[in-house]
């Protein structure tokens, strides 16, 4: 090939914008065109519905798979922050670059969390619903693309696809023209519900599936206790669980020094293999991180001067044998942090150091006090966990 033929310049270059960028790399916003991406978008649009309820402006999210291949997200919220929602309709159609807030009261749903634009601009269909004090506002799209209808703000109204008080309900159809597959599995975004709804104890959301020929099934999801019901369901889902509420030691709370929030539940069971699970801002850590490390240390430290104060055998062996005494531990961390920094792009773990510090500080203190109110169940830990040292 000759120089000229391979010459390039600005004229070879092509600037997409809006609607158009989205449409045109799909991939570069919702991660893949496959079914990852098909969960990212929905859980991009579940992502604002949950915010509403975690700023303290709704208290419920409904999400529903309909019949015909759409997703309907639902909060019973006041209707957004300006009347008839031009808010939202800001959202829907502005290009927000990089991730949404991040904060301690921001639940971190989806990798990316580009917004509602690109769920609207990879939509075959998108309709925007918002109901405040006696009204209604709707505006429908095609593909990004608002579609011209009669004027509908005005009076609340009943009908088809309209909900009675006020809220926001979204409902869209993930376009097939950019979708590999748009069939979203009940199973898949139950347990992530489900796990939402673990970790924001304020959280009540529930999930419908209209599809099925044999009827529709639902699930609804909301904890009390929070990360303490979560380690009592996680252990009911092992071969031997059969704990009680009152084996699950936890607390919550906040600290200025690391600026965030902890919440810690732990059950010793009686497998040897520690099940211990990590959540930042309510995204998995599956690597770990500060939070995780605290929480090892913590526990190590509670367990050690336990035993040395009640001068159990081989007690003088414990700090060498941190692994050893998490065995059988199921636990989960959890922090929300107003500034989280995560150690990679995909991030799964989190790097903030003074988090190791202060969640180490309070576990030790938390569980130490549980095991003075408990010292025969404390004893009975303890013991078994030098017991075991001892034997090997």
């Amino acid at each position: 090939m000759s120089a000229e033929g391979m010459r390039y310049d600005a004229t070879h270059i092509e600037v997409l914008e809006g609607v158009e960028a989205v449409r045109k790399r799909p991939g570069m916003y919702v991660g893949s065109t496959g079914q990852r991406g098909l969960y990212h978008l929905v859980l991009d649009v579940v992502y604002r519905a949950v915010s509403e309820v975690l700023a303290g402006r709704a208290g419920s999210v409904d999400v529903t798979l309909t019949a015909d291949g759409g997703v309907r997200v639902a909060d019973d919220g006041a209707g957004g922050d300006e009347p008839y929602g031009p808010g939202l309709e800001a959202q829907l159609t502005s290009f927000r670059v990089g991730p949404g807030p991040v904060g301690r009261r921001t639940a971190v749903i989806a990798f990316l969390n580009l917004g509602l634009f690109v769920a609207n601009a990879l939509s075959s269909r998108l309709t925007a619903e918002v109901r405040g004090e006696g009204t209604r506002w709707v505006k429908e799209y095609a593909r990004g693309v608002e579609v011209e209808q009669p004027d509908t703000e005005g009076p609340l109204i009943g009908g088809v696809g309209s909900a009675s008080g006020t809220g926001t309900t979204i409902s869209f159809w993930p376009d097939t023209e950019i979708f590999e597959t748009t069939w979203c599995s009940f199973p898949v975004l139950a347990e992530r519900f489900r796990q939402l709804a673990f970790l924001n104890r304020g959280l009540a959301i529930s999930l419908t599936d209209e599809r099925p020929a044999d009827g529709v099934r639902a699930v609804l999801y909301r904890f009390p206790d929070g990360v303490r019901d979560f380690v009592a369901a996680l252990d009911a889902e092992t071969e031997k669980g059969a704990a009680l509420q009152s084996d699950v030691f936890g607390f919550e709370r906040e600290d200025e020094a690391m600026a965030g929030t902890m919440e810690v539940a732990l059950l010793w069971g009686c497998s040897r293999r520690p099940q211990i699970r990590g959540f930042a801002n309510s995204l998995a850590t599956h690597e770990g991180g500060t939070h995780v490390d605290g929480f090892r240390d913590g526990v190590v430290a509670a367990v050690t001067a336990f035993a040395r104060e009640r001068e159990l055998a081989a007690a003088s062996d414990l700090d060498a044998c941190a692994d050893r005494i998490v065995e059988g531990l199921t636990a989960v961390v959890s922090v929300k942090l107003d500034q989280p920094e995560y150690l990679g792009a995909t991030r799964t773990l989190l790097g903030n150091p003074t988090v190791r510090v202060r969640v180490a500080e309070a576990v030790r203190e938390h569980l130490g006090t549980w095991f003075e109110e408990r010292p025969q169940r404390a004893a009975d830990i303890v013991a078994g966990i030098v017991r075991d040292i001892s034997q090997d």
